[in-house]
């Protein structure tokens, strides 16, 4: 009796204990417990421990706030001008209401990728392939916009949607790789004409710089010419003007001694009948002249030679 008594006190201790333990309840950092008492929602318990009531306080469901990754599968889209491509993108979002995310909709998770998927549609649906192409940026901020505005009721925030591939049709890649060959082409032969432009205006201009460079040349050896000659003629009418200042002194030397000569020989005529006598001799000697003598003069020549040998004499 006794025994029994003993099992079934240590089975009520341990009973209890298990319910005390139960009741204890600690939350991790990164997670939020959303609790119901008698089915309603109670409360959401932060990180930390916390004491529930068993049997009445029950844990609803266990949420993260971490930072979350939903990669959305590829969608077959249609574009604008009717070309059908594939398109998928990843979406990074974080959980900020727990109660929302647990009674507002029955996943969230599943809520964000028909959201993603059929806006991205409408989307890409009024653009060209060549807008999708060009505006992955634009598609992106406009999804981004759209689901963060239909998940505020789940109490998500989307924090960015990123396209990570746009796959066309095999032809239309042939076809764009055809282009992009054709445009990497067309641009090469832009850049070797303009090249060659280039270099021709260069040579161009280094043939003109050559020719002003040639053309000062020659200026400035006609300047230097030009001086040059004008120095010699300059030099030549220096030494003519000399010359003649040599040949000016000389004969007033010449007539100052002859001045001389008269004035201490006292006969004039005498004088002036010698240098007639050589002014003759001196006429005669150039071949050019022709000497015309009148009468008188030739009748004179005698008494002017018979007074040149007087004065030789006398000398």
């Amino acid at each position: 009796m006794d025994l029994i008594k003993t099992i079934i006190l240590g089975f009520v201790i341990l009973l209890v204990l298990i319910i005390i333990l139960s009741s204890i309840k600690i939350v991790n950092t990164g997670y939020l417990y959303v609790v119901e008492r008698f089915g309603q929602y109670y409360k959401t318990l932060e990180p930390g421990w916390h004491v529930l009531i068993p049997f009445v306080d029950f844990v609803r469901k266990k949420v993260s706030t971490k930072q979350q990754i939903l990669d959305v599968q590829p969608q077959t889209v249609i574009t604008k001008d009717n070309v059908r491509i594939s398109v998928d993108n990843v979406i990074f979002y974080k959980l900020l209401n727990a109660k929302d995310a647990v009674y507002n909709i029955e996943d969230y998770r599943s809520g964000i990728i028909y959201s993603a998927t059929t806006n991205m549609r409408n989307i890409i649906g009024n653009m060209t392939l060549d807008e999708v192409l060009s505006g992955r940026d634009r598609i992106n901020q406009d999804l981004l916009s759209i689901i963060d505005e239909v998940t505020d009721a789940y109490g998500i925030k989307i924090l960015s949607v990123e396209i990570k591939n746009i796959i066309p049709p095999a032809e239309i890649q042939d076809a764009m790789e055809k282009q992009m060959k054709a445009e990497r082409d067309k641009r090469a032969m832009i850049l070797q004409a303009e090249g060659l432009r280039q270099s021709q205006i260069e040579k161009a201009e280094g043939e003109k710089r050559a020719k002003i460079l040639e053309a000062e040349a020659e200026k400035e050896a006609n300047i230097r010419r030009a001086e040059g000659l004008k120095e010699s003629q300059l030099l030549e009418a220096e030494g003519k003007a000399k010359a003649i200042e040599q040949i000016a002194i000389a004969e007033a030397e010449a007539i100052r001694k002859v001045n001389k000569a008269i004035i201490e020989s006292g006969t004039n005529e005498t004088v002036i009948a010698l240098k007639q006598v050589e002014a003759l001799k001196e006429m005669a000697n150039n071949p050019a002249n022709k000497l015309i003598l009148p009468n008188e003069t030739l009748s004179s020549l005698g008494s002017i030679a018979a007074i040149g040998d007087m004065l030789k004499d006398k000398k």
